[in-house]
């Protein structure tokens, strides 16, 4: 059971891992939620999925947005908590970020395609388009496939093996509990909410990647990744390589339902590259790569460790 002393220590390793260096402003509002006994007590009346830092930061500037400079940012919750906490039962911290393509790009051009993807935790779909968007490695640059397209910065490792081309895609899908949808303004709104404060230029490309989208609606299901994965996956034309992909989504399921889907990907065939923190899968995830980069993700190909990934895209090491 959560309680008090064990809720802000989550807020205080919030800070020191995620945050600290990253965005002073969330480092900030995450030690000032760890002091509030008042904050604390309020948090611990929701349910444990809506305790979670990102989404209590996103709701309150959803709603009235940032504290003036110098006010702390517990006493500026707390003064409208009644109009913060619907969008915090309503809500969810469904962070579609579109930079993460440039770490599956390396993992897509290895399968033989023409591809059937199925992204599961698709939020608003836009990792489904992968195909759409441009890549910046540093060594090699994979311009988009429109002149207003993003192009996503990600620091390559010299070992990984860079796509000299987009994957060839003949059908894409997603799957989610609570889909956005890019044609709702309210929708696209949350999500560039999601966006921490100082990050203006992953901002800027999320807008980019949300207009190609409305050009392109991708197909998001509305479903439970147990209980409709097989069905969707059904669906993908025949002489086209089904790949399953994820990532943060499986910290948010038990580690029982992490198995059961494990299983359900291999009894279906498909190709599964999964994108997760280092602790969401420890027996995948090589000691080192925790002790190396405590807040990194791992990119694992049918169960096996093949890199590892900045959290929102930003570089990929090859294993």
């Amino acid at each position: 059971m959560m309680t008090m002393e064990s809720l802000a220590e989550i807020y205080r390793t919030f800070a020191k891992r995620e945050a600290s260096g990253i965005s002073p402003t969330y480092e900030a509002y995450a030690y000032s939620v760890a002091e509030s006994g008042t904050l604390l007590e309020l948090l611990l009346q929701l349910p444990s999925g809506k305790q979670q830092p990102n989404l209590l930061f996103a709701a309150t500037r959803h709603v009235i947005g940032l504290p003036d400079h110098g006010e702390d940012f517990s006493q500026h919750v707390l003064r409208a908590w009644e109009e913060i906490m619907p969008v915090v039962l309503s809500r969810s911290t469904q962070t579609n970020e579109p930079g993460r393509c440039a770490c599956f790009l390396p993992a897509f051009a290895q399968i033989e395609g023409p591809l059937s993807i199925l992204e599961v935790g698709a939020s608003a779909g836009l990792c489904l388009l992968p195909d759409l968007y441009g890549y910046d490695y540093g060594q090699s640059v994979l311009a988009p496939a429109r002149p207003d397209g993003p192009i996503f910065p990600c620091k390559a490792s010299a070992q990984t093996p860079l796509p000299q081309a987009h994957p060839q895609i003949a059908w894409r899908a997603g799957l989610d509990l609570n889909p956005l949808d890019v044609g709702k303004e309210e929708d696209m709104s949350w999500l560039k909410t999601l966006v921490w404060p100082e990050q203006k230029a992953r901002r800027t490309r999320l807008e980019a990647a949300i207009e190609i989208a409305k050009s392109h609606p991708p197909r998001v299901v509305t479903g439970d990744l147990i209980a409709q994965t097989e069905a969707l996956a059904s669906e993908a034309p025949y002489g086209t390589r089904l790949v399953i992909f994820h990532t943060a989504v499986l910290n948010y399921v038990s580690p029982e339902t992490r198995k059961e889907f494990a299983v359900l990907v291999k009894d279906l065939g498909a190709e599964w590259l999964a994108n997760e923190s280092v602790r969401t899968l420890p027996d995948v995830a090589p000691a080192s790569i925790l002790e190396a980069h405590p807040g990194a993700f791992v990119l694992s190909r049918n169960g096996r460790a093949i890199a590892c990934t900045g959290p929102h895209g930003q570089f990929v090491e090859w294993l």
